[in-house]
């Protein structure tokens, strides 16, 4: 039973009943739009003095049609209104002076107004009756009532009848203004000033907390009355517009613009269904990003950001989000303190360093573009995580799955991450350690294959590859595995190579195949059927092989002697 203490139209209290309603339209909520503008069912007069935009001459008699021109036209105010808009909520209070204006209070809401304007005449002004006009429009005659206490030109005034009640248990903002204890009873009428671009958008929403419902439909609309719901603290109306406009057809110019949004309204939990949206939209559509650089090199830090979040990319490997990292903060920060500000703070914490090679490790700890702590910090964390146990990463993913950077979360990379152990003495030698999931075998059938990322030995790049192949002896499918030298340089080597795989019940690795080779570049040598059983017998659920769902192969390589140098 709800406390009998609790203020019935607290917002705080009452509204989060209504707001939180599983009706996708929010049917639940009662719909009062028969008593919007309706003196019969009001208590109070709403008079909203509409002034021009700061940045403009004239008022914009035309809507904005398309999401450009509504970003183009908020740009202009974005950062009055992120500076100042916790002032343009409550400053008016502040200014308000009780003796001289005990009838009325007057609030202030243009996101660029100047604080304390003069109120000591409002107290005389006549506040018209609107029966005979149900738009509520009043002409300013005199040049005196075309100007407010600001300096700025007051374009026309609009004037309706309210319910304080109805306002007050859907906006915390309505609730604080009838409820600061300044002679409520008394004060029958409250002036908002406004902006003319925002008058639309105001009207639209309070029709909205009386009916719960929009007459708009359009994205730029949208986004304007989600602004206005925003201003006035009416969450019902954000999450209602958020959810029209997620239902809306989805670009990347209106994805940007969604997370381009100020701060304040990023930031509201009535909003995150729709950044959400726009961040998945933008990383499914650029999950490749080779086949999409050029337009991918041209997007903002937001879509970047959304980008890089993702665990479905289609990249080669970790050192390839990397390299694209620095490429695109180098073109868009050409200073050096910019483009590390954005790397430590943004963007670095997206790279997932832990399954980048040791080979581009090094090279992080001497990159000029990262802070020199920040980078000391993630290639420790990095070779830490590869250090540990299977077991502990997959527990360290686990608990990393629920973060936004995900950093210990293994993308779906074209070459699989390996740990490799090296040595130079007594001979150069290397022993990679290559694990894969079982959907991953799976996928090989009956013809794929999967490479791992590049190792180095001896100054040369070689690689692993496993295959699903057929069986040249017993024309069945077989699972294989190769061994490869990258086609760089000239030297030629002789390697001796074992490959070996984790097998119960011991679980301990067990040597499968030895051979030697004399590798040059672009070569590759292997065994067709690792495990001399069929395809199906090796993917069996009973299979020897797979440990908790993963296949564990080892392959040991080590350098006997250099052979010869090819002529170039």
């Amino acid at each position: 039973m709800r406390d009998s203490g609790l203020d019935l139209f607290d917002p705080r209290t009452a509204v989060m009943d209504s707001d939180c309603n599983s009706s996708p339209s929010g049917s639940r909520d009662p719909d009062f739009g028969f008593a919007f503008n309706d003196s019969n069912f009001s208590d109070r007069v709403l008079r909203i003095e509409i002034v021009a935009d700061p940045t403009e001459v004239k008022t914009e008699s035309e809507g904005c049609q398309t999401l450009a021109h509504w970003a183009a036209r908020k740009s202009k105010r974005r950062r009055g209104y992120i500076a100042k808009k916790e002032n343009d909520m409550y400053h008016s209070f502040a200014a308000l002076d009780i003796n001289n204006c005990p009838e009325e209070q007057i609030l202030d809401c243009q996101p660029d107004a100047e604080d304390g304007a003069d109120n000591e005449n409002h107290d005389e002004e006549e506040i018209p009756m609107i029966e005979d006009s149900p738009s509520g429009d009043e002409a300013a005659n005199s040049d005196d009532s075309n100007w407010s206490e600001d300096g700025s030109r007051v374009l026309r005034v609009k004037t309706l009848h309210i319910s304080s009640p109805i306002l007050a248990a859907k906006s915390p903002f309505f609730y604080k203004l009838f409820s600061n204890g300044m002679m409520e009873s008394e004060q029958r009428h409250v002036t908002l000033r406004i902006n003319a671009s925002e008058e639309d958008a105001l009207m639209e929403l309070l029709n909205f907390m009386y009916s719960n419902t929009l007459s708009t439909n359009t994205a730029p609309a949208l986004l304007d009355v989600l602004m206005a719901a925003d201003k006035f603290e009416v969450a019902s109306c954000m999450r209602h517009c958020s959810r029209l406009l997620r239902n809306l057809p989805m670009t990347p110019e209106s994805a940007l613009l969604y997370l381009d949004l100020p701060s304040s309204v990023l930031m509201a939990d009535a909003v995150q269904p729709l950044t959400d949206a726009a961040k998945q939209f933008l990383a499914a559509r650029y999950k490749d990003l080779s086949k999409y650089q050029d337009e991918v090199m041209n997007l903002p830090l937001a879509g970047i950001e959304a980008i890089l979040a993702s665990d479905d990319l289609q990249v080669a490997s970790e050192d390839a989000v990397y390299d694209f990292v620095l490429k695109w903060t180098r073109t868009h920060y050409q200073k050096l303190e910019e483009r590390r500000e954005i790397l430590c703070t943004r963007l670095g914490c997206f790279i997932r360093f832990p399954f980048m090679t040791s080979r581009k490790l090094r090279k992080v700890l001497t990159c000029n573009d990262f802070d020199h702590d920040f980078a000391t910090k993630v290639v420790l964390d990095a070779l830490f995580f590869k250090a540990e146990a299977p077991h502990r990463q997959r527990t360290h993913a686990i608990e990393e799955s629920t973060s936004t950077t995900r950093r210990y979360v293994e993308r779906t990379y074209k070459y699989r991450p390996v740990k490799v152990v090296e040595f130079e003495l007594p001979r150069q030698q290397c022993v990679v350690y290559l694990d894969l999931k079982r959907e991953e075998c799976a996928n090989l059938f009956p013809s794929g294959r999967v490479y791992s990322q590049a190792f180095h030995l001896g100054g040369q790049g070689f690689f692993l590859s496993a295959h699903c192949n057929m069986d040249q002896q017993s024309s069945f499918y077989c699972f294989g595995l190769f061994l490869g030298m990258q086609e760089k340089g000239s030297v030629s080597f002789a390697v001796d190579y074992e490959f070996a795989a984790r097998s119960k019940p011991t679980e301990e690795y067990i040597s499968k195949y030895k051979g030697n080779y004399t590798f040059t570049g672009g070569k590759a040598v292997g065994y067709r059927n690792l495990f001399s059983i069929p395809w199906t017998s090796f993917m069996a659920e009973d299979s020897l092989y797979f440990i908790n769902g993963i296949l564990h192969l080892r392959a040991e390589l080590t350098i006997k002697r250099e052979i010869h140098i090819a002529n170039s």
